[in-house]
């Protein structure tokens, strides 16, 4: 059996994938989030902007490199790379606030403070 390699999708696209600055803040089980644990810089939840009820969601990679751990309870400012999907472009506009889901469980919420490349 051979060796292979695995391909990161995130950039193999037609079209870049849009990267925007976002204040993060992820939720303590007492504040409503679901995770026991904080979080690593790579980390790729899905994003979903309109609605706890909402099923349409977005993939984005958080980054960040001011600290190994996000803990929960604890906001930072991060970038999110989000792989391009129908109706993305026109939600992501300064002052969006979206929730940071595991499935339907919400871990965080995430505000675009800039939008930096990909639009």
């Amino acid at each position: 059996m051979g060796a292979y390699t695995f391909v990161d999708l995130m950039s193999q696209g037609p079209e870049p994938p849009i990267k925007v600055r976002a204040m993060l803040s992820l939720l303590r089980v007492d504040e409503g989030g679901w995770r026991s644990a904080g979080i690593r810089s790579g980390y790729r939840p899905s994003h979903n902007f309109d609605g706890p009820e909402n099923r349409r969601f977005y993939i984005g990679q958080i980054d960040f490199d001011t600290t190994d751990l996000i803990n929960l309870g604890e906001s930072l400012e991060v970038v999110v790379k989000f792989l391009r999907g129908p109706g993305l472009v026109e939600v992501l506009k300064v002052g969006a606030t979206g929730r940071v889901q595991e499935r339907p469980k919400l871990v965080a919420t995430a505000t675009v403070l800039e939008v930096l490349d990909g639009t």
